[in-house]
Order: C-alpha cells, then sequence, then structure tokens
C-alpha cells in the first residue's frame, strides 16, 4: 500500500517529531506516522461515521442523513451499508475506515 501525505511549513515542526522518534526506533517516517495514526484510532474507539468524517469522505450532512435513515427506516442495517448503498460514501472509502476502526484487516 502507498500513502502520500501533503505538508507544508506549518507541519514541518511535526515532521521534525516524526524524525526525531523515527531515528530512537529505528523506522522510517512513513512508518512511525503509521503507527501514530494506528494508536490515535485505536485508542479513541472512533464511531465509523466519525472516522470517515475526519478522513475527509463524508460530510457531516450525509453522516446525519445516514444516522436518520438507520433510525427511521433501515433499524436493521448498519451504518456503512446505508451510506454505500445511498451513494454518500465510496466503496474505497469504507473499506479504508473499516479497516482503521479494526472491522476488517
Amino acid at each position: 500500500m502507498q500513502t502520500t501525505i501533503y505538508y507544508n511549513e506549518r507541519d514541518r515542526h511535526l515532521l521534525s517529531k516524526v524524525d526525531i522518534k523515527a531515528r530512537k526506533e529505528r523506522k522510517s517516517r512513513s512508518a512511525v506516522i503509521l503507527s501514530v495514526l494506528e494508536e490515535y484510532f485505536e485508542h479513541n474507539n472512533k464511531k465509523l461515521g466519525e472516522i470517515l468524517l475526519d478522513m475527509g469522505a463524508l460530510s457531516s450532512h450525509n453522516l446525519e442523513r445516514g444516522l436518520n435513515l438507520q433510525q427511521r427506516k433501515f433499524a436493521d442495517k448498519l451504518l456503512g451499508e446505508i451510506l454505500l448503498s445511498e451513494g454518500m460514501v465510496s466503496s474505497d472509502a469504507l473499506d479504508r475506515a473499516l479497516m482503521v476502526q479494526g472491522k476488517i484487516e
């Protein structure tokens, strides 16, 4: 898997901390960034909608719409299924969010 992260001058202080941690742990910069992200999401027990919002894959309006549909119409369906079937989120984004959440590998 390949991930591209864009940053600017304001992020330089964070990247210097990542580089220090990478040298200390003898890891690559990307490995440190991924471990920090993994730790963040694992320890926060975020819900699927929150993860999709954080990823920028779902708007807060569509999250609210999906939750309302789940409550009123599709009580037996998972939120991810509703968001996907209503075209509010892509299958790739849903898969990534579920991986972050630890629901799939």
